[in-house]
């Protein structure tokens, strides 16, 4: 047995970003991942090759074109025996395939249905194109990242496709399997990467509404506003960052950088910002990254290195968590949370296109395809 999800079979329709984020997770975690691969397609997204293709690790393929005689049939057959499906296409979709929840839950009525879309299967955009960058325009989200009297800037496809979408998915596929546990029955869950994100933001409403958090950029405690929550640049032109936000830790910053924390008997107050940036950003081009590292980590200061990609997995502590692991060759992050029982694992590399289809469908209990 390896991780906590082990005995779980889960079906992952083809698909790009979250869904495959939320296929690796459940397999990382131990889940039994058959990924859909269609037969003659280009590739969906960028031309990974698969080896590199990190968020199919842990999965088996099964190569199919779906327009072929009885492939659906095939796909029903697999469903029939699955735990969770996981899709990521345009509401409409899987049900004009003769895939959709409807006919899948008569047949199999444990079967839980995880359905992922940008803007949800309803609304006046439910049907519209889009990427990460839209859905976390419409919730706030975006508005509020960045600096003060600057663009927008996009946070990676991190805030709407793998928070608000695959981590939300996995939550929701998991706790309709915890509710099947008491009901005997399965569900459809709605996934919707604008709801995630709104969701991601609901501290910052709070803030809102109570009338701290001011709805602009770059001139609140956490979206650069602060000089104590920033990132500065040393003197070899690396950058360090702070987020010395309590008193107590503001006073071991300062110190630390040798300046007198009392000129700023209220740090929160933002008349008094821009000195302390000015005082800081004067602090930190004085001396290297490396020698702030020295200085500074392991301390209250709430310091850390900005660390390039592949710099991190050779931090010291990145590396005494084993954070980073290499598996043929491919430095990736490792499986994530950690189990005291029931470690997860990276079972095996990222498959190509119908690597280990066949066999699945024999563990599955499912008749291979003739021909």
């Amino acid at each position: 047995m390896s991780g906590p999800l082990h005995g779980l079979k889960v079906l992952e329709m083809p698909a790009i970003g979250p869904v495959p984020f939320c296929g690796m997770l459940l397999a990382d975690l131990g889940a039994d991942v058959l990924r859909l691969d269609r037969t003659g397609d280009s590739g969906l997204g960028l031309p990974v090759e698969p080896r590199f293709d990190l968020l199919g690790r842990g999965k088996r393929s099964l190569a199919l074109d779906l327009k072929a005689t009885g492939a659906i049939e095939l796909v029903c057959s697999v469903m029939d025996k699955a735990d969770i499906v996981i899709e990521g296409f345009r509401p409409g979709t899987m049900e004009r395939l003769g895939l959709g929840p409807d006919g899948a839950l008569k047949r199999n009525p444990r079967l839980v249905y995880g359905r992922m879309t940008g803007w949800g299967q309803d609304g006046p955009l439910a049907s519209a194109a889009g990427h990460d960058i839209n859905y976390l325009s419409l919730t706030g989200a975006l508005h509020a990242i960045g600096r003060k009297h600057d663009a927008p800037v996009p946070p990676l496809n991190l805030a709407a496709d793998f928070g608000g979408g695959a981590l939300y998915l996995a939550l929701g596929v998991m706790a309709a399997i915890h509710e099947r546990q008491h009901s005997g029955r399965g569900q459809v869950i709605d996934a919707a990467m604008v709801d995630g994100a709104s969701s991601l933001m609901a501290m910052f409403y709070g803030l809102l509404a109570q009338g701290l958090w001011r709805d602009e950029r770059g001139v609140n405690i956490l979206d650069s506003g602060a000089p104590w929550y920033d990132t500065y640049r040393c003197s070899d032109g690396r950058y360090v960052s702070v987020g010395a936000i309590e008193p107590k830790f503001f006073t071991q910053l300062a110190r630390k950088l040798e300046i007198d924390a009392a000129r700023f008997p209220n740090h929160m107050d933002p008349r008094c910002w821009p000195e302390i940036r000015g005082a800081f950003a004067e602090a930190f081009a004085r001396k290297t990254r490396e020698q702030w590292c020295a200085l500074l980590e392991g301390s209250d200061g709430c310091f850390a290195p900005v660390l390039a990609l592949r710099e991190a997995p050779r931090h010291h502590h990145i590396a005494a968590r084993q954070t980073f692991v290499e598996r043929e060759g491919v430095v990736q992050p490792a499986p994530a949370p950690r189990f005291s029982r029931t470690p997860g694992s990276i079972r095996r590399a990222p498959p190509r296109r119908g690597d280990g289809g066949a066999q699945a469908l024999r563990e599955w209990g499912v008749d291979a395809p003739r021909g």
